[in-house]
């Protein structure tokens, strides 16, 4: 049952933390359970008694972590509707999306703002409140998950991506990637397969604008033999070979009017016929498309199929372009560095204060695969410890900061210490203003934590520009 006072149950195995949130809670009007660790909490659970309506664990604890519990709760049908927020020192792809998969409801990273974490809380008990059923799945805990390299960030539209991916992913639901090219969508339809219950089958990937038009239904379909001059054997298409997996689409927009119809009917029908063929086959695969193109546009234009757009767009998914999410870029950069380094020479082992910000300051029209080809130059060209400006001759900027912001040029010409300050007044003050003036809201804009802005602000007098 419920209890007349909304109750939180705190699981970590940290005494000083637990005894701070449960003084936090208290404070704040709420009942607080308490437990020393995962199997501590599953015992209380089970005695009976008051149900908490929500709870908050710790990740990384001793016995049994928060991934083992978190899969624990949601194999019992009396947990599935009590909301879980993990706590987590990192917050990296992996682990974010393994939890949302495994059922939480959201997830915080330490040092977390006390703000923050209430706002989160009271979420989710009205969440419970209002009776919200999540259903969870079941999944093999045993199964090792291979993380993605280039798949970094922990900017807040990197973190929300994590999130939803987690969500996504084990259900069989078509899911349209939109995004600038270079953005990372293939990886996202990795990420997305290998947390799928499908992750054991292919994953089959085809790019629609690199192959010919006359050439792809054949590519997709496959073909029987003498379905056409030099077709001397009969070939399975990529629609078999996803068989039990995954069909990623790549430039979906690319493919022509005269197919989509047939890619519509498989879609439907789960059948479709090889070029010459005359028996229907039935397939199995979950459908992962992806575009950086506006499809609504291209329907508008009678160049995509209506009918097939909402077929594809079951779930939708935007992935930001690099600009969008700058605080990653040092992350980034650093990983293409260490993956390009010549082996056994060490160097070079970082970047120059002055190539790291013109990094920081250049657009990516090419997005994180611009980033990764620029890095992969600048190790070749660098002959000391560190990569410096000139190791970067791609960030020109007079050239290629053409199309940036006028003042983001201007700070190019001062000095580093001062252009460093300027553009962080310029970023925080665009933050605030995003933000109404809200800290909170405006440190999440900036990828920092709330005490990080405070620290900012007083570090450059700034204090004056905070509207609440």
């Amino acid at each position: 049952m419920l209890s007349p006072l909304p109750t939180v149950m705190v699981v970590d195995d940290e005494p000083h933390l637990r005894e701070s949130l449960v003084e936090l809670f208290t404070a704040g009007g709420y009942r607080v359970i308490e437990a020393g660790d995962g199997l501590e909490a599953l015992e209380r659970l089970q005695t009976g008694g008051v149900l908490p309506d929500v709870i908050l664990m710790d990740l990384k604890m001793p016995r049994s972590s928060g991934m083992e519990t978190l899969r624990a709760l949601a194999a019992r049908d009396d947990m599935k509707g009590i909301p879980v927020v993990i706590i987590t020192a990192f917050g990296g792809s992996e682990q974010t999306i393994q939890a949302m998969k495994a059922g939480a409801y959201d997830y915080i990273t330490k040092p977390f703002d006390a703000d923050e974490l209430l706002k989160m809380i009271h979420r989710a008990v009205d969440m419970r409140r209002l009776s919200v059923k999540v259903h969870v799945p079941s999944f093999d805990q045993a199964r090792q998950e291979n993380q993605s390299g280039d798949f970094l960030g922990h900017h807040p539209k990197m973190r929300e991506l994590f999130k939803l991916i987690g969500k996504v992913a084990p259900s069989n639901a078509a899911v349209l990637l939109t995004g600038e090219s270079g953005t990372g969508k293939e990886l996202v339809a990795q990420a997305i397969h290998r947390h799928s219950l499908r992750g054991a089958g292919p994953l089959v990937s085809v790019n629609c604008a690199a192959i010919p038009e006359g050439l792809l239904e054949s590519e997709l379909f496959g073909h029987e033999r003498g379905a056409f001059t030099g077709a001397v054997i009969s070939k399975p298409g990529r629609l078999e070979q996803a068989e039990g997996g995954t069909l990623f689409l790549d430039e979906i927009g690319e493919v022509p009017l005269s197919l989509q119809g047939k890619l519509l009917r498989v879609l439907q029908e789960r059948t479709f016929d090889r070029l010459g063929g005359q028996t229907p086959r039935r397939v199995d695969f979950r459908l992962v498309a992806a575009t950086n193109q506006n499809l609504r546009q291209l329907v508008a234009d009678g160049r995509f199929r209506e009918d097939l757009y909402y077929r594809l767009h079951v779930v939708a998914i935007e992935v930001s372009p690099l600009r969008a999410r700058r605080s990653d870029i040092p992350t980034l950069a650093e990983h293409f560095l260490e993956r390009y380094r010549p082996k056994g020479t060490g160097k070079p082992v970082g970047f120059s204060k002055e190539a790291l910000h013109a990094l920081l300051l250049h657009d990516y029209p090419g997005n994180v695969r611009e980033l990764e080809h620029l890095i992969q130059q600048a190790v070749v060209i660098a002959q000391g410890p560190l990569v410096t400006l000139e190791d970067l001759p791609g960030l020109n900027p007079g050239v290629d900061g053409g199309g940036a912001d006028p003042r983001l040029r201007e700070l190019l010409e001062l000095p580093l210490e001062e252009a460093t300050r300027s553009l962080e007044r310029m970023l925080i003050t665009r933050a605030l203003t995003q933000s109404h003036g809200n800290k909170a809201e405006a440190a999440r804009l900036l990828g920092i934590h709330r005490t990080a802005l405070y620290t900012k602000l007083k570090q450059l007098g700034m204090e004056e520009v905070v509207m609440s």
